[in-house]
This record gives C-alpha cells, sequence and structure tokens, in this order.
C-alpha cells in the first residue's frame, strides 16, 4: 500500500515501470482494504463470547472467499489457488470446529 512505486516494482517484474505511478491509488484501495479485512480477523482474538466470535470471523472469511472468487474470474486464475481455495478450507475447518 505504502511502498507500491518501490517494492512493488521488485515484486510485479511483469508490470511495465511506467505503470506504478498512475495506478499508486488503486494500489492504496486494495492494501486499504485487506488491511482492514485482516484486522476483521485479528479482532476475533480479542472476541470472549464464542458466539460472536463464530460471526465475525464466518464474515471476515466469506468476505476474503467472495473477493477471491471475483479476481480469480475476472482477472487472474492464480488468485483461486492463492486466496480463495486457502479461505475455502478455513471456513471449513472452522465450521468443523464450532
Amino acid at each position: 500500500m505504502f511502498a507500491w512505486e518501490t517494492v512493488g516494482k521488485k515484486t510485479f517484474k511483469s508490470l511495465a515501470p511506467e505503470l506504478f505511478t498512475p495506478t499508486k491509488v488503486l494500489a492504496a484501495n486494495q492494501g486499504l482494504y485487506k488491511g482492514f479485512l485482516a484486522l476483521g480477523l485479528i479482532w476475533t482474538f480479542f472476541i470472549d463470547n464464542n458466539e460472536w466470535k463464530f460471526y465475525i470471523s464466518v464474515f471476515f472469511l466469506t468476505c476474503i472467499l467472495i473477493a477471491g472468487l471475483y479476481v480469480g474470474w475476472t482477472a487472474s486464475k492464480r488468485i483461486l489457488y492463492a486466496q480463495a481455495l486457502p479461505t475455502f478450507f478455513a471456513l471449513i475447518l472452522f465450521y468443523l470446529k464450532y
């Protein structure tokens, strides 16, 4: 999110270097979104009520799953394996636990 024009260039070598400045706002938006999802899941570690912990966890995991399915369908099939599939398994394991 904050290092799109520096670390982003090293990470995403397949993108042309001139694309990083015009897409900085898009990268920041995506980073902020993913940060909120991560914070939502971290929040569940501090919820004492197991019923609410379950609901909040399922909500944020479902958000991540839907985002992974959408990006996998519209942009890159690789995201299905990197984001959607692990989240799907996490939801299954979560349901088995509770």
